[in-house]
């Protein structure tokens, strides 16, 4: 019914100023079983060293969300935007057509710690584009971007919903023709077979109602079969 990805078996590149640990096949890791999960192609968790960063590089036709979890994430790009990502705030960048950006550390003393999530877009060739958000915490599921951006969450170019998980309660039905991906940032999540810790994921192919409790912090992708 269900598959899980723990977080011991991710890959993971380790330089002087960069943690990063790869859900799916990325740079110099590659496992021909996690080569993305449907339009879902990178979950980066990086931990980047102060004052330093990806210096600036091209993408193409992908949705990047940023979730930083601690300190902040100064973003540049070839559209003008000039932000600092504070610990809390989510970031899409729509690379589209082409854009260029970096990412750096904003703090010389402290350390960041960011999620990186890629998105394969529904339709290719789009004008890029950049979007920022707080969103207030709150107990259960909490749509954080979908395919209209009504009410408030991220504008993503694809037929999917990102949620943010935090604690109590996950009360969720994958309805017929789509796949769920979770991923758990903190704390632990489950049900009398199957708990998640910080790290794991679990992937889901067919319909299924997931009634399970814990406390903590995750995401969940709610996207088109492959």
């Amino acid at each position: 019914m269900y598959q899980i990805r723990p977080a011991a078996e991710r890959g993971q590149s380790r330089l002087s100023w960069l943690n990063s640990h790869h859900s799916f096949s990325f740079g110099d890791y590659f496992d021909p079983r996690y080569q993305g999960f449907s339009r879902l192609r990178v979950i980066n968790e990086d931990r980047v060293a102060p004052g330093a960063g990806f210096a600036s590089h091209g993408h193409r036709d992908m949705e990047i969300i940023s979730y930083v979890r601690q300190g902040t994430l100064a973003h540049q790009d070839s559209l003008g935007s000039r932000e600092e990502i504070p610990a809390g705030e989510f970031q899409l960048m729509r690379a589209g057509s082409g854009i260029r950006h970096s990412e750096f550390n904003a703090s010389r003393e402290a350390p960041v710690h960011f999620m990186q999530i890629w998105i394969e877009p529904a339709q290719r060739g789009l004008q890029p584009a950049y979007q920022q958000r707080a969103f207030a915490a709150q107990p259960g599921l909490q749509a954080i971007a979908t395919a209209d951006g009504a009410d408030g969450p991220l504008q993503i170019a694809q037929d999917m919903t990102r949620y943010r998980w935090q604690g109590g309660q996950l009360d969720y039905t994958l309805e017929p023709g789509r796949w769920l991906y979770l991923h758990l940032l903190e704390g632990q999540l489950g049900a009398a077979d199957v708990t998640l810790t910080p790290g794991d994921a679990l992937q889901l192919r067919q319909p299924t109602r997931l009634e399970w409790q814990g406390q903590g912090e995750a995401l969940l992708f709610d996207l088109p079969a492959d």
